[in-house]
């Protein structure tokens, strides 16, 4: 269980935050050196050097987004004219990508962080620049939102690469691209000109996968602990009754894959702080602003709790909480995590999603009222955090292009490297953990300088 410091504050992070960026900058430099146009897209390091996975592209985005908010956290210009000029260059298939359910991680982390930066001033206003930003957006959160499998009550959810019968847990968090999409009043068009609400599949998806995804103690399976999250949920496309748990990268069914509790962790605070910018009457038509708000708390607060009792006292999870030589670790989680051991690989890349999500659900809360809940998860955040900017997580070695140390992919097929001498994945990075280090980062740095506060939707 996280040993939560209650005295650490923002400022207190302040130097570790400082040495994120200074260490970020040559390894986005590095690579982008070895960025060739037509190239796979950089997933995750082998011996400190990122290589492509044949999967898909859904980390693009964070390549190029890792650049821009190097920006916004330095005010280095260099790194926003490289994220731009990529952005501009590389990234239009993906907004139209009909076959992947990672827009809010593609798009929203590319254009929309230019987007954002341009409505805070950070960025020179050009109305022809923005309007391009906003098109790509509108666009994205259509075509993410057109791929939709209804379920037997009449509702549904965007269904993963592997096809409809699949709802993944990570979409909670590529909801953003609709919420943009939806923010600039853009709608999905179908069939016989109907006009489907983006906000409606936003919150129908949401609601979908906090019944189906998450446990709360109440019986659905002889496992269902308060907080479990089942990576894949799978339905039957013939009558859209659901089916069965499943896991891709975890190790079961009925164990929790800690990224992908991650996702639902991070994913509903910020629904939850989206939907403030959302008219009551817009939430009437579909159940109310206290029933969808009620519904994304008890997801987020569930799986946040979960996080805190089944990771070790530092806040750096193994990467499943059922990995099947945990045993051999004796009581793993009354002592800091090792991500050199023998037996099962830590996540660092989970640990920095889940913070930001553990810090923004007690954001929300404090800004609710309720400071006794909130202040827990917003200390346990940054209880996180003061572990993963440090040794042996963060990395400062100029030979080494990631960020982020100890990250795993995807354990069950063995993609990850194997370092000599050692019998379990270590010391390798992943785009996606370094590109959301960097997110927490800033969304700490800020908060910490009395600066606006950090969403993907805009001013605060």
């Amino acid at each position: 269980m996280i040993k939560i410091n209650h005295d650490l504050q923002p400022s207190d992070l302040a130097k570790k935050i400082e040495r994120v960026f200074e260490f970020s900058a040559p390894k986005i430099l590095s690579i982008d050196k070895d960025d060739v146009p037509g190239n796979a897209t950089p997933v995750y390091t082998v011996k400190g050097k990122y290589t492509a996975r044949g999967w898909t592209e859904w980390t693009q985005g964070f390549v190029y987004g890792s650049a821009i908010l190097q920006f916004d956290a330095t005010g280095d210009e260099s790194f926003l004219q490289l994220g731009r000029d990529k952005t501009f260059s590389r990234m239009a298939h993906h907004i139209t990508h009909v076959g992947v359910h990672d827009h809010g991680f593609n798009n929203v982390s590319t254009y929309g962080n230019l987007w954002r930066l341009m409505g805070e001033g950070r960025i020179p206003a050009n109305e022809h620049e923005r309007d391009f930003y906003e098109l790509a957006l509108k666009c994205s959160g259509a075509v993410q939102a057109s791929r939709w499998t209804y379920i037997a009550n009449g509702e549904g959810y965007i269904y993963s690469f592997n096809g409809p019968h699949s709802l993944f847990a990570d979409t909670i968090r590529s909801l953003r691209a609709l919420a943009v999409s939806h923010q600039f009043g853009h709608v999905l068009m179908g069939e016989k000109d109907v006009r489907i609400s983006l906000l409606k599949r936003l919150v129908e998806h949401a609601k979908t996968t906090a019944q189906y995804a998450v446990y709360y103690g109440e019986g659905r399976d002889f496992y269902d602990v308060r907080g479990r999250t089942a990576h894949e949920s799978i339905f039957n496309v013939n009558d859209g009754n659901y089916r069965c748990p499943n896991s891709q990268q975890g190790f079961a069914p009925f164990t929790t894959w800690t990224r992908g509790l991650a996702w639902i962790m991070c994913g509903y605070p910020e629904q939850l702080e989206f939907l403030e910018t959302v008219a009551d009457q817009e939430l009437e038509p579909l159940g109310g602003r206290s029933a969808i708000e009620e519904m994304m708390l008890k997801a987020a607060m569930a799986t946040c709790d979960f996080y805190i009792e089944n990771t070790p006292v530092c806040g750096i999870p193994y990467w499943d909480t059922g990995a099947p030589d945990l045993h051999k670790l004796g009581n793993y989680l009354d002592r800091a995590a090792e991500p050199f051991n023998e037996h099962e690989p830590v996540d660092s890349s989970a640990a920095a999603i889940a913070a930001q999500g553990l810090l923004r659900l007690g954001h929300y809360l404090k800004s609710r009222g309720k400071t006794g809940d909130g202040t827990r998860y917003w200390q346990a955040g940054l209880t996180v955090l003061n572990t993963l900017f440090d040794e042996p997580y963060l990395s400062g070695n100029a030979n080494h292009q990631g960020l982020l140390l100890h990250s795993v992919y995807h354990r069950p097929n063995g993609w990850d490297y194997i370092p000599p001498g050692q019998k379990v994945p270590c010391g390798e990075s992943s785009m996606w953990g370094d590109y959301h280090a960097r997110e927490v980062a800033l969304y700490v740095k800020r908060i910490a300088e009395y600066k606006s506060y950090l969403t993907f939707f805009g001013a605060k």
